[in-house]
């Protein structure tokens, strides 16, 4: 009761009754808390049977002290935890009334009240499992066994012997066990575990796969790059540990509310008491212990501390089946009141997937000379523009000439040292810095390749040109920032590095407010401050490295994509295991939807707790079972607190199988032969 955690262990409503130190986790743990109710409970049927019959009372009142001694033990251990925590909650109220109803004489109601507690609290704790399933299903996917290939043929080990380098093999039907790169066989990998695309991706040599995900069809062999927690699953795992341990301003005013809440209950406990014992009417005076007990149960506020975490929960859960990880609860609250969004273009907007459209050289230069010297100097770098060029070059049968030494100049472009000089390779304003004599050349070539992004070339001092690379938009982008807007994003910006022409080019096709172009990473935090400082609240997506700064500045920053580096980074809140801009406003309707959720959760639990208190206090209780009735009106907020978080586990269903059917579409499109073919 005293304490929820999220997601992994069952969020327990009361310390004692589900410890796993005192009875056990697992089935063991079920089967030690089921015969202890039992045994409790067979004793309090003996002594009620018995008093039913007749037995003299003192020793019908035998079977009921054990059974509630036994039942009330779990419940005191966690009373005993939240005081010595300074933490008095559930099991706090719930201890004193069962002891109070011990020490009036009401052995039979004690042991009820504890065994009833007991039973409710084992039977919600499982309940809730199901919102944490869809999460703990993600972590058992890894296999423990991996078959490693080597000279001297396959052999199965665990997968902790498996190294970076080794070679995997990977049979149709099997999990894979590492993360790593297709060097033998071709497959359909289903990756719905990790990116929650229906659609299966096809996979031969030098495919990039994942750990968790299943080979379907045909047996392949993998060369292992991440293994156990450095694989991508692997972060997904060190992305939910880290939201377990971590609280809002909210879950943290709630525990604040229930350490004055209990003070409170049991001052109007003692209140009840008092005024009830001072009663001119017999009757009413002799229920005065019955109703302040009825008051400690019926008041406990156990409802009210799991209304936040089990919503929480069933979120995640919804989240994570459309991958779309988020690392921390607090940054799915923030998701809630954004009004602001951030877009990076390269990669997120646009595909990321450059290609050479125009060789752009200067005056008296072949295109040949051009395109090597890009070559030359982009041989070294991981930047998109760069493996375009030398795929292109690579086409054109142009092999890179090699280079001494490599560097890259922060935000502008590239510099390698050859034997035929130093070439630079980058921005056009960079460029004509290096080479003021140069600079009239540079606009010249620039408006040749206008509305692409270039890299200008400059070789031992002489201006070579400009090779121009375009992007394609993500069909979904226009779709993407009209659902926004209906979410109630009032402002949709692109913060990028790239050249405005290309920005504006992008930024009219997808309808956004502002472009604010070829910005340095430093210049993008500028910019972001400035809205912050407005007052905006933002979220910022991009690739989580090039834009780490306003991903970590932002109120929420999502990192795009399946890669590895991305999910690691520590700059963004949330991972999007795909590069489905779609799951963009889908985030924030689910952080709006879990909110309204949470408030419903924490009104029913303080209206139930008040209605009760006023029913407790009148008597009214003792028309409908008395004291023996309490545990269960106890249970009625937990059952609707539960049950109401868990309508956002199935929360987004219908998204997950319109991207599934739309996904297969094209994946039928895709494969159709066109009819030039079948003439052909």
């Amino acid at each position: 009761m005293s304490e929820v955690t999220l997601p992994g262990d069952l969020p327990t409503n009361a310390d004692g009754l589900n410890d796993p130190d005192l009875l056990g986790s697992g089935a063991e743990g079920v089967e030690r808390r089921l015969l202890i109710a039992l045994a409790g409970g067979v004793l309090l049927a003996v002594s009620w049977i018995a008093w039913l019959i007749g037995v003299d009372q003192q020793v019908a009142q035998i079977p009921a002290i054990i059974g509630a001694i036994i039942l009330m033990v779990p419940l005191l251990i966690g009373a005993w935890r939240e005081i010595s925590t300074s933490k008095p909650s559930s099991d706090s109220l719930a201890s004193l009334a069962v002891l109070a109803a011990f020490a009036s004489g009401l052995y039979l109601a004690a042991g009820f009240i504890a065994l009833f507690l007991w039973m409710a609290n084992l039977i919600l704790s499982r309940t809730a499992w199901g919102a944490q399933r869809a999460i703990r299903e993600l972590l058992d996917l890894t296999p423990d066994i991996a078959r490693l290939v080597s000279e001297s043929g396959e052999q199965e080990v665990s997968l902790s012997q498996v190294r970076v380098g080794n070679i995997v093999r990977v049979r149709p039907g099997e999990n894979l066990p590492v993360d790593g790169l297709v060097t033998t066989g071709i497959s359909n990998i289903n990756q719905a575990s990790l990116t929650g695309e229906a659609v299966p991706i096809q996979a031969d040599v030098g495919t990039e796969v994942y750990a968790g995900t299943t080979n379907l069809t045909g047996q392949i062999d993998v060369k292992v790059t991440a293994v156990a927690g450095d694989t991508t699953i692997g972060k997904v795992e060190a992305l939910i540990r880290e939201a377990e341990s971590s609280k809002t301003q909210r879950q943290e005013l709630i525990e604040q509310l229930s350490s004055f809440y209990v003070p409170v209950v049991l001052m109007v406990s003692f209140l009840v008491w008092y005024f009830t014992m001072k009663s001119p009417d017999p009757m009413v005076s002799e229920q005065a212990a019955v109703r302040a007990i009825t008051v400690l149960v019926v008041t406990c506020p156990g409802a009210l501390l799991i209304a936040y975490p089990t919503a929480m929960v069933a979120a995640f859960a919804a989240a994570a089946r459309l991958g779309i990880m988020i690392k921390q609860t607090r940054t799915l609250e923030a998701a809630g009141a954004i009004d602001t969004v951030v877009l990076d273009k390269t990669g997120t907007l646009t595909t990321g997937k450059f290609a050479v459209s125009r060789l752009a050289p200067a005056d008296g230069v072949e295109g040949a000379d051009l395109l090597q010297a890009a070559a030359d100097s982009e041989q070294h770098s991981n930047h998109p523009l760069a493996k375009s060029i030398l795929e292109t070059a690579e086409k054109a049968r142009l092999s890179p000439h090699k280079i001494e030494q490599y560097e890259e100049v922060h935000g502008r472009g590239v510099i390698a040292h050859g034997m035929d000089g130093d070439i630079h390779a980058g921005r056009p304003d960079w460029i004509a810095e290096v080479a003021p004599h140069s600079e009239k050349e540079v606009n010249d070539v620039e408006s040749k390749i206008e509305g692409m992004s270039g890299v200008h070339v400059l070789k031992a001092g002489r201006y070579l040109g400009a090779v121009g690379l375009e992007d394609r938009l993500r069909r979904s982008a226009p779709e993407v920032v009209s659902d926004l807007r209906k979410h109630g994003v009032r402002r949709v910006c692109i913060f990028t590095g790239d050249r405005l022409a290309v920005a504006k080019r992008v930024g009219k096709a997808v309808g956004v407010d502002s472009i604010e172009a070829q910005c340095l990473p430093e210049e993008k935090h500028q910019e972001l401050s400035y809205l912050l400082d407005k007052g905006h609240r933002t979220l910022v997506v991009g690739d989580g490295i090039n834009d780490g700064p306003i991903l970590a500045s932002a109120d929420v920053g999502v990192a795009m994509g399946l890669s590895g580096s991305d999910i690691a980074t520590n700059s963004a809140g949330v991972a999007l295991m795909n590069d489905d801009l779609r799951h963009i406003p889908f985030l924030i309707a689910l952080a709006r939807k879990t909110r309204s959720i949470v408030a419903q959760n924490i009104a029913a639990a303080l209206i139930l707790a008040v209605v009760g208190l006023a029913l407790a206090a009148t008597g009214i209780f003792q028309y409908f079972g008395g004291i023996y009735i309490t545990p269960f009106y106890y249970a009625l907020g937990y059952v609707f607190v539960i049950l109401n978080a868990l309508r956002l586990v199935r929360y987004g269903e219908e998204f997950a199988e319109h991207e599934g059917a739309r996904r297969r579409i094209e994946a039928a499109r895709i494969a159709k032969p066109s009819r030039g073919a079948k003439a052909a």
